[in-house]
């Protein structure tokens, strides 16, 4: 199987449109013997399966909402099945349109860098995406569609995107913006030791103060210990221990960070690409990549400053709404 990567953007306006890039896309694919995948709507998937007729026995189709469940989940899913397709000599072949609707501003750009990173965490795997955006989207998320995928099909034809960043330039621009300061009020612990169970005991006191479920907990107590562990190994003191929760709005969260007065080496990938079998190349240290697998957002940023990893869970939206 020796198919390069590609990574397409699909914008449409209407379903002839959709079809024009999504059909030949997965006909293609059936042709070649590939693992077709459809990720889309319903709408979508009965215009597909009435133009695909009796082919579309040979498209899995799934739901956007339970695909697009989590930024660092999904694209470690994919990048698996795209592994084990390509050892048993077949090309992973997946027609994704995200799902953007109801999520928070900080979400879809989380999702926006996974796009992004999806360039360099792919290669070599022969895989092949095409992404539909349709025209009704927000401006700004399709804008930012091309600068994550390096081509973009139009009328059949796939063309290099001249709006195309770099993966790691393109993450660069996601944190330019600083992190809001921590609220007045956020709990805070000095660091000077390495004694994690007591770490843990105090972050466990203060969680359970608030609605953050007991599952939830287990994951921030590791993303905690692995966030503090890397602060100590790579980072300079002091080092400082933050946590709040934040419940205005439709998205509250249990929130901690951790901040040294280091700063990180350009280029290793904070932990956004997932650790690759052996003998294949790797993007990323694994305890970082494993704080992004068990909280709901991870946010770095590393300057002059300092440096520091804000780790965010959902917490359960009140009844009420309030």
């Amino acid at each position: 199987m020796n198919a390069p990567f590609t990574h397409r953007l699909l914008p449409y306006d209407g379903a002839d449109q959709f079809l024009d890039g999504a059909l030949p896309f997965l006909l293609d694919g059936l042709d070649a013997g590939d693992r077709v995948l459809a990720v889309c709507g319903t709408g979508q998937e009965m215009l597909l399966r009435d133009a695909l007729g009796p082919a579309d026995a040979g498209v899995e189709f799934s739901e956007p909402s339970a695909w697009y469940a989590h930024p660092a989940r999904t694209l470690a899913d994919c990048l698996s099945e795209a592994d084990e397709t390509a050892r048993r000599g077949r090309r992973l072949r997946v027609l994704g349109e995200p799902a953007w609707t109801a999520r928070s501003p900080m979400e879809i750009a989380e999702w926006q860098r996974t796009e992004a990173v999806i360039n360099i965490a792919f290669r070599g795997t022969g895989a092949a995406l095409m992404c539909p955006y349709s025209a009704t989207l927000p401006a700004g998320i399709v804008a930012a569609a091309r600068k994550t995928h390096p081509e973009t099909v139009r009328g059949g034809r796939s063309l290099p995107n001249p709006g195309y960043l770099e993966p790691w330039t393109y993450c660069a621009q996601c944190d330019r913006e600083p992190l809001p300061p921590p609220p007045a009020d956020a709990d805070t612990l000095k660091i000077d030791k390495a004694d994690l169970y007591w770490l843990r005991a105090y972050v466990t006191e203060y969680a359970r103060q608030t609605p953050l479920a007991e599952e939830d907990l287990q994951r921030l107590l590791v993303a905690v210990t692995e966030a503090v562990t890397n602060a100590m190994r790579h980072g300079e003191p002091p080092i400082v221990l933050r946590m709040w929760t934040e419940t205005s709005g439709g998205d509250p969260a249990f929130v901690c960070e951790v901040a040294d007065e280091g700063r990180w080496a350009p280029g290793t990938g904070y932990g956004l690409i997932p650790p690759r079998p052996t003998g294949t190349a790797s993007g990323s240290r694994f305890g970082l990549w494993a704080v992004r697998l068990l909280c709901s957002t991870v946010q770095i940023r590393t300057g002059d400053g300092g440096s520091v990893v804000r780790l965010r869970i959902a917490l359960p939206v009140p009844a009420n709404g309030e």
